[in-house]
């Protein structure tokens, strides 16, 4: 090994393992909360000495404020479909399948981010009041834009984010009730697709561009 290659190596294991505890982080949290949830849990959930969590995070609240700010950012990037898109049917259907293909394959974040401003946001409190907040005002500058334009039919912005929102989510905060009343299996890839096809029809059609 070259010695370019050496830090090279040292930054591939410190992503790896980041990444590892963050995904242990992420399901500890879902299912004890952030109360319940320990450092010695979280180490044994990644597999790794209770030192190696310190290293990387010093305490448990940076370690969760990460959590959540990482299912942040994928959202972040799930609303970027809106913003670059044509009009209100593609953006906020394409943002529709974005989330719901986010509640499919990240569940555990969504429920940390859902538990958490359940309980009055104790520790991201600043959080939706700084991002969160900007965020939402710059998506609703969008919708409001679309209604203006005579594209959509005239609802709040607002109300329809979070109507989206709760949609979207409701598939992953309560996919074991999902999964229950689907037999007890999770749903297949057909069925999937065949809800983001509901959700999609029925917001759509409500807002007038369908």
């Amino acid at each position: 090994m070259t010695a370019a290659e050496r830090p090279l190596r040292r930054t591939d294991i410190r992503r790896e393992r980041e990444a590892l505890i963050l995904q242990a982080a992420e399901k500890v949290f879902a299912e004890a909360g952030f109360g319940g949830a320990t450092m010695q849990l979280i180490a044994d959930m990644a597999g790794l000495p209770k030192a190696n969590l310190h290293y990387y995070f010093a305490t448990k609240e940076d370690l969760y404020r990460q959590v959540v700010r990482n299912i942040f950012e994928i959202w972040l990037h799930a609303a970027g479909s809106m913003d670059e898109a044509a009009g209100p049917a593609e953006g906020i259907g394409a943002y529709i399948d974005a989330k719901m293909e986010i509640s499919r394959r990240h569940p555990h974040g969504s429920k940390v981010w859902a538990s958490e401003v359940m309980h009055g946001a104790p520790v991201i409190q600043d959080y939706l009041e700084t991002t969160l907040r900007d965020w939402t005002e710059g998506r609703a500058r969008v919708i409001q834009r679309w209604i203006d334009e005579g594209r959509m039919a005239r609802v709040d912005p607002r109300h329809l984010l979070y109507m989206l929102w709760a949609t979207t989510q409701h598939y992953a905060d309560f996919g074991h009730q999902i999964e229950t009343l689907n037999g007890g299996k999770p749903l297949s890839d057909r069925q999937w697709k065949d809800a983001k096809d509901s959700v999609k029809t029925l917001i759509l059609r409500g807002i007038g561009v369908i």
